[in-house]
């Protein structure tokens, strides 16, 4: 995709993301979608097929990024040297939902945030079974669990959490919700 075309999508995932903070998903039109980021009509159809797809692809464009391989420098952390750890990992992830303080939270009170939700639990499955499966599997009570059942409740749990935050004001770092997390699992 060239840098125009990714200029026109950001464009329209952030009038898509404002008119979310403004009125519920259900009401808001492809009109006022377009109006807002100032594209036409044949524009917006070219990249999304619906307002469905338009917040499918928010969705996916967010988690890609969240939940990438490589952990580069960013402007409000820097995790590109870390070791790996299961805390590392869920500080990180917790620091990009934060700084997409713009559209998560327009999203979880849509009636499409289960859609999102949905999305999101899919990713914490793979992101958990490979960063947090492994240490807790090593925990005696734990390794008898089920792993598919640990990883839904682990994901569920965590979005739980997410949610809780949200309506805290993001009021905790980061870093204090991973340990609370972490800490929780532990009991």
């Amino acid at each position: 995709m060239d840098r125009r075309q990714q200029k026109t999508r950001a464009a329209i995932f952030d009038a898509l993301a404002q008119l979310l903070t403004e009125k519920q998903f259900h009401q808001i039109t492809v009109q006022e979608i377009i109006d807002k980021a100032n594209v036409g009509r044949s524009t917006f159809y070219a990249h999304f097929e619906t307002k469905d797809h338009l917040l499918r692809e928010l969705c996916t464009d967010l988690f890609s990024h969240v939940f990438s391989d490589s952990l580069t420098s960013e402007k409000t952390h820097d995790f590109s040297a870390s070791s790996g750890s299961a805390e590392e990992m869920v500080t990180h992830l917790l620091y990009h939902l934060r700084d997409d303080k713009r559209n998560i939270p327009g999203i979880l009170s849509c009636e499409s945030g289960e859609l999102f939700l949905r999305y999101l639990r899919e990713y914490l499955h793979r992101f958990f079974a490979i960063s947090l499966l492994p240490a807790l599997e090593t925990k005696e009570a734990l390794g008898q669990i089920p792993q598919d059942f640990l990883l839904h409740h682990l994901s569920c749990s965590f979005i739980g959490m997410v949610q809780w935050w949200f309506a805290q004001g993001l009021s905790h770092t980061p870093e204090e919700m991973a340990a609370w997390f972490l800490a929780a699992l532990a009991v």
